[in-house]
């Protein structure tokens, strides 16, 4: 997703759009590649997120279109007050780009998870929130972000995400999910790096007579309502997937399109529970811990007991 993050970014910046970068000590043989090509749209503020995010408020002022990049926590929560009263409040369009969504930074422990960052980010008015679910979708979205008039929270994950959309991407609209694959009975909303999960978790379910829908849900907020309403007219069972807590993420917005639609649908999400880790491990060992596998997304589903 990096990758494909900063060759976005580089063509555009090619095409004239007036891109600049801002880094706070990080990532920099991910961003060579820019900052070879455009030396002086590039700049390490060193381990001060803060300023960072001051800065890129100066430059968005200016009618510059600025990326803050850098790891989840610090790169959101650090500067929580700066990104709500310099961003937010005066409705700027920085984008702020947080890589190792969720449990990426599995070993490095709870300091390096991110697993509260889209909520504390969602309750910020004009604050939009994408969080594609694999390489072409993160091009795609860092492209769109471009032309935002407020603030943007692009969520990562970090490097060897596979590509899931093998046709490619038809059409990309920030508030607007994708169709991955076509179904009926089971609807399942899956937003970040658990796309590649849903679809495994949906390729188990046919082998098991089921005709389960994927929806890449890249964009909570807004979150893409009509397309739930739609999706809970077809199917009697909706699942959201995510790796992140399940207070103020996917599956807590989807619920509460739900309830205010009034719509009539079973409904299962999975979700990180709402604790910190106290162990240091893989990403996959704290998704097996917290039943966000395929296999235990089917059991569930298919009404057997959770592992």
């Amino acid at each position: 997703m990096r990758e494909a993050f900063v060759e976005a970014l580089t063509e555009m910046a090619e095409r004239g759009e007036a891109v600049y970068v801002l880094a706070a000590d990080t990532g920099f043989h991910v961003l060579d590649r820019f900052r070879a090509r455009f030396p002086e749209r590039y700049l390490n503020v060193g381990i001060s997120e803060a300023a960072m995010i001051g800065v890129a408020a100066g430059l968005a002022q200016e009618r510059k279109r600025v990326f803050c990049y850098g790891i989840v926590p610090f790169v959101t929560m650090r500067c929580f007050e700066q990104i709500r009263v310099d961003l937010c409040y005066p409705c700027l369009p920085v984008t702020i780009v947080g890589v190792g969504g969720g449990l990426t930074y599995g070993p490095a422990g709870a300091t390096h998870h991110a697993i509260e960052d889209v909520a504390v980010l969602s309750a910020l008015p004009n604050m939009t929130i994408v969080c594609p679910g694999d390489p072409l979708e993160t091009k795609a979205a860092a492209e769109a972000c471009v032309s935002l008039t407020g603030p943007c929270y692009l969520r990562l994950g970090k490097s060897g995400e596979p590509v899931i959309h093998t046709d490619g991407i038809r059409s990309f609209r920030i508030g607007k999910g994708i169709r991955v694959r076509e179904g009926s009975e089971i609807g399942i909303l899956a937003t970040g790096t658990m796309l590649e999960t849903a679809v495994r978790a949906a390729e188990l379910l046919e082998k098991e007579g089921r005709r389960p829908e994927v929806v890449s849900m890249h964009t909570l907020k807004p979150i893409d309502r009509p397309l739930i309403t739609d999706l809970a007219g077809r199917c009697r069972t909706l699942v959201t997937v995510e790796e992140h807590s399940h207070i103020g993420g996917l599956g807590a917005t989807v619920a509460g399109a739900i309830a205010d639609l009034g719509l009539d649908v079973r409904f299962e999400r999975f979700a990180l529970p709402d604790a910190y880790a106290h162990e240091a491990g893989s990403q996959e060992y704290f998704r097996r811990k917290s039943g966000l596998t395929a296999e235990q997304i089917v059991s569930r589903v298919q009404g057997e007991s959770h592992v």
